[in-house]
C-alpha cells in the first residue's frame, strides 16, 4: 500500500507528539524558538483546515534543568520532578503566547497512569478532552512528571501520545522524531540500512527492528517505544506516522501527502482495550 492512498488531508482528528530532541538545541540544550514557532504556526494550520489538534509535548524536564541551571539531565527521580515542576511551567507559558498569537487557545492536560486506568478518571479525560475540541481549544498533554514516576515506561511521551490518541478516538498519530522513520537496520550505524514506508501489520519482524537506544541527551525514547505506541495506535484503530522533526513544515507535507517518514496503518481490534494494557505492561 502506497502513502499517497492514505489521504491524510481528509483526516478530522490529530494528536501530534514531538520529543525533546526536536525541540532543544543538541549543543545546548535550550529551547529552539524559533522551531516551537513553526510548529505552533502549522499546528494552528491544521485547526483552520477544520481538524481537531492535539499536541503531546516533551521538554519540561530539559526546560526545568536549564531554568535552574543544571548542566546534565538529571539522574534521580526527585530531581527530575523538581525540574519538570518548574519546567513545565515556563513551557505552557511559551505555548499559550505563541497560540494567542494566532487566535487560538491552548489548554493544558497533564496525565498519570492512574488516569487511564481508574475507570471515573478515565471517563472524566475523556471528556474533558471531547469539550476542548468542541469550544476550539488546543490540548498541550504531558504526563504529570511533578508527581508520577511512570515517565521512564512512557519513554519520552511516545507511548503516552498512543494512549491519548486512543482514549479521544483520534484518526492519526504523528511521532515528531529527530529519525525519518522505521529502518531496516539503526541508519546511525549502518549507512545501507533502508526506510520502510508502510508497516500494514504489526508483526514479530517489525518488532524486531526496535532499537531500545536513544542519540540525545534531552530525549528519553528509542525506536522501541515508537512501535509500542505504533501498537497501542493500530489496534487502536488509529493510523500512525514516524516522521522527522527536524522541519516541523513536515507537518503540511504529510497533509498533503507528499513527506518522507514511515506509516503504520491501523488495524482495529475490538478486544484491545487501553487501560489493560497500560496494567500488563506498565503494572
Amino acid at each position: 500500500m502506497e502513502q499517497k492512498n492514505f489521504h491524510f488531508n481528509e483526516k478530522k482528528r490529530v494528536v501530534v507528539k514531538i520529543g525533546s530532541s526536536s525541540l532543544n538545541y543538541e549543543e545546548t540544550g535550550n529551547l529552539n524558538f524559533t522551531k516551537l514557532e513553526h510548529l505552533v504556526r502549522e499546528l494552528c494550520n491544521l485547526r483552520n483546515r477544520g481538524m481537531d489538534v492535539c499536541l503531546v509535548s516533551s521538554g519540561a524536564i530539559a526546560v526545568g534543568r536549564q531554568s535552574l541551571g543544571l548542566t546534565e539531565r538529571p539522574k534521580d527521580i526527585s530531581t527530575k520532578q523538581a525540574c519538570a515542576a518548574v519546567g513545565q511551567a515556563r513551557l505552557m507559558m511559551i505555548y499559550q503566547k505563541l497560540f494567542a498569537e494566532y487566535n487560538q487557545v491552548a489548554g493544558q492536560v497533564l496525565m498519570t497512569k492512574n488516569t487511564m486506568v481508574n475507570p471515573v478518571s478515565r471517563e472524566n479525560a475523556k471528556n474533558t478532552f471531547e469539550e476542548l475540541f468542541r469550544l476550539g481549544a488546543i490540548p498541550i498533554v504531558n504526563e504529570n512528571d511533578t508527581v508520577s514516576t511512570y515517565e521512564m515506561q512512557f519513554g519520552d511521551n511516545d507511548t503516552l501520545s498512543a494512549i491519548v490518541a486512543s482514549l479521544v478516538g483520534a484518526d492519526l498519530l504523528i511521532l515528531l522524531s529527530d529519525i525519518d522513520g522505521l529502518f531496516t537496520d539503526d541508519p546511525r550505524q549502518n549507512p545501507a540500512a533502508e526506510l520502510i514506508e508502510v508497516v500494514e501489520k504489526m508483526d514479530s519482524e517489525i518488532y524486531g527492528m526496535a532499537k531500545g537506544s536513544t542519540g540525545s541527551d534531552v530525549g528519553t525514547g528509542g525506536m522501541a517505544t515508537k512501535l509500542t505506541a505504533a501498537k497501542i495506535a493500530t489496534l487502536s484503530g488509529v493510523d500512525m506516522i514516524i516522521a522527522n522533526g527536524k522541519d516541523v513544515c513536515i507537518l503540511h507535507h504529510i497533509f498533503d501527502d507528499s513527506f518522507v517518514g514511515t506509516i503504520f496503518k491501523a488495524e482495529k481490534k475490538e478486544t484491545f482495550h487501553i487501560e489493560d494494557f497500560i496494567l500488563e505492561t506498565i503494572g
